[in-house]
């Protein structure tokens, strides 16, 4: 590591410590040279990895923020703080890259977030399957609603009984 004041090659490590949620380790070091302290960061580079392959069969990568964008435009002025509309994106980006190794239809993707926002928020989940399910008729919205209102609602968070999704 260079020192960025004196541009020598020669350092210590003083201090490491996990930083950002355990995503990325600060490091304090020292120039052995200048004696002067700075801090770096190292953190696992990302790359886009993961390919989409949309309904018309072109690829494009994947873009984490599309999909916040699209669960926030579903959420709209809905009582469904931010800090759930991120964490909603952040777990179906963690299982597409957990799932897949290259790539993943659009349409996966697609129902993963459907089924995030169905137990968030089922308005937010009727307005973004209207767009991700190409609804013709406000019969078909209807039919959502219905099925919506005949589920049985688990508590958040709650497993399973006996292996039942």
């Amino acid at each position: 590591m260079r020192c960025p004041y004196c541009g020598a090659n020669d350092d210590r490590v003083i201090d490491s410590r996990l930083s950002e949620g355990g995503a990325a380790i600060r490091r304090r070091r020292q120039c052995n040279a200048c004696a002067r302290r700075s801090t770096t960061y190292e953190r696992v580079e990302g790359g886009n990895r993961l390919t989409v392959i949309k309904r018309d069969g072109s690829r494009v990568p994947f873009d984490p923020e599309k999909v916040l964008r699209s669960i926030q435009l579903a959420c709209g002025k809905r009582p469904v703080p931010e800090v759930d509309r991120v964490r909603v994106a952040e777990e179906v980006e963690e299982e597409l890259h957990r799932t897949f190794d290259r790539e993943v239809e659009s349409i996966e993707i697609g129902r993963r977030v459907a089924a995030k926002l169905r137990d968030l928020d089922e308005i937010a989940y009727i307005r973004f399957a209207s767009e991700y399910e190409h609804f013709r008729s406000v019969g078909d919205i209807l039919e959502m609603a219905q099925q919506l209102s005949q589920r049985v609602r688990d508590h958040r968070d709650q497993q399973p009984l006996f292996g039942e999704e």
